[in-house]
This record gives C-alpha cells, structure tokens and sequence, in this order.
C-alpha cells in the first residue's frame, strides 16, 4: 500500500499541486469578485509573490516561511497602493486599468536583471510539500467563510447588488472595495510563492493576459458566489487538459467548447447550478401547495 502510494505521488504530484495552487487562485479573484470588482491583476499580484518569494530563498537565503509571508506582504502593499485610484472605476474600465497594471509590471519585470531580465528565475529550490498547499487552502477555505458571514462579508454583498443603496446605508464603500482587493492580492501572492518553490523555474510571461482571464474563468467555471465553486473550477480545469490529453490537436478545441457549455446553461458556475437544480422542484410544489 505504501509503495502504491509513493508510485502515484511521484506520478501526480505536479498535478495534485497545481489542483491546489490554482484553487488558491480562483479564491482570490472570488474574494474580489464577491465585493463587485471585476479585477484582472490577479496573475500580476501571483507575480509579485513569486518573484517575491523566490528572490529571498535564492539571493538572500531566507527561509521559506519568512519567504512565503513575505509573498503575501508584497502584492499587498502593491495593492494598497495602486487600489486607491484604480478602484473608483468599476466595471470593464476597472478590468482594463487592472489589466493595463499586469502588462507594466511585466514589462517591468523583464528589464531588471537582479531576477532575470526575460529569461527569469532558473533553479528555485523545491521546497513546496503538499502539506504547505494543504494548509495554505485550508487556512484561506477558513478565512473567506468567516469573512462571508460576518458584517464584512455582508457588506460586500450589500456593494455588489447595488453600490449606491449601500452608500446610502452609510458603508464605507471605497474601504470596503480596498480590502477585498488587498486580500485577494494576498492570496494570489501566497499561490505565486507556492507555486514558484515546486516548479523551479518562473518568467515574466507567466504572468501575462491570457494567465488573468485563466483565473477569472476557474471562478466563474466553478461558480464564484460559492464557496466551494472556485475550488471545483480551479480543479477541473487543471484536470480536463490532461483528460483530453488523448485528443492531441482538438484538446484546445473540446476544451473551450466545455467552457462555452457551461456559460451558456449555468451562468451562475457549476455548484451554483446543482443547488439551482435542487431547489427548483422545492420551490414548485411550494407554489402548489400555496395555490391550493
């Protein structure tokens, strides 16, 4: 038994962690989403932490949980910073500024030579064990449920449906907006650290376009209002490429007409739609019931 498991740990281990790291990630953006942002600086705030984390272990020899806390600290701070102005648009002006953010960063990134320029960081130690994305996703599953059912979490419902009636309630909506941002970089971050320390090697142009809307399409795959929706979006995304793997040439093909199939009939994201279907037979014989 214990031979078995060590045979399938060393054949899925890539794969059971980039399940983890990107259900870290599409919690990120749902945290950003559920406060009504439509951000796409998700894979730059992943960048950061990377970079981030992976210059302190490899330049500086720092050990990997100060590395790691730092790979969340980092995107923060950016965050802060760049969240004030950014955030008084909303909308596709605020997925375009935040966007527009990610390709500087990258630019930025690929003209200093201190982290490798272009070609980026080549040999990070592999230091990240499933338990460390074990404990990051619990530790994150735990703190987005606490966040949603106490007074910050309902007034980030209250901003989403309707971001007037909400000033009017008096919520401070600009802080309100800032701190999901904030805490959604820092999530991303703690995935960028992870992920850079098990694949030894990271770039600028991992960091890119079409690695944002990646992100954003884990959340709404799975279902972004839930809780559990990104995670299941996270994961089978990173699964359905190597289930398709046999269809070599069409795999990209089947692999959007998927995404096209679940947009169309559940907007609302796999495990929104289960509960949709569920409730559905409930509610009508309410109704019967209350005709009668």
């Amino acid at each position: 038994m214990l031979e078995w498991i060590e045979t399938f740990w060393s054949t899925y281990n890539t794969l059971i962690l980039s399940i983890g790291i990107n259900s870290l990630l599409a919690l990120s953006i749902a945290l950003t989403l559920s406060c009504g942002l439509l951000s796409l600086a998700n894979a730059a705030f992943m960048g950061i932490g990377a970079y981030a984390a992976a210059t302190l272990t490899m330049k500086l020899n720092c050990p990997f949980e100060l590395a790691l806390f730092l790979s969340i600290l980092a995107p923060v701070c950016v965050a802060l910073v760049i969240g004030i102005p950014t955030l008084r648009l909303s909308g596709v002006y605020l997925a375009m500024a935040t966007l527009g953010f990610g390709e500087v960063l990258r630019v930025i990134i690929m003209n200093i030579e201190f982290i490798g320029g272009p070609m980026g960081l080549n040999g990070i130690p592999n230091i990240t064990s499933f338990w460390h994305v074990l404990l990051a996703l619990l530790a994150v599953i735990y703190g987005i449920w606490r966040l949603k059912i106490s007074k910050v979490g309902r007034a980030f419902a209250a901003i989403r449906e309707d971001e007037v009636a909400a000033k009017l309630m008096g919520i401070p909506v600009m802080q309100f907006k800032l701190l999901a941002f904030t805490l959604g970089a820092g999530i991303a971050g703690l995935a960028g650290g992870l992920n850079a320390h098990f694949t030894y090697t990271i770039g600028p142009n991992s960091y890119a376009f079409e690695n944002a809307v990646e992100i954003l399409t884990m959340a709404v795959f799975g279902g972004a209002n839930s809780l559990l929706g990104p995670i299941l979006g996270g994961t089978l995304l990173t699964l359905l490429p190597e289930v398709l793997r046999g269809l070599k040439e069409y795999r990209l093909a089947v692999n959007g007409l998927v995404l096209i199939l679940v947009v169309l009939y559940l907007p609302n994201g796999l495990w929104s739609g289960k509960f949709r279907r569920i409730k559905k037979p409930m509610d009508s014989n309410k109704d019967n019931h209350q005709h009668v």
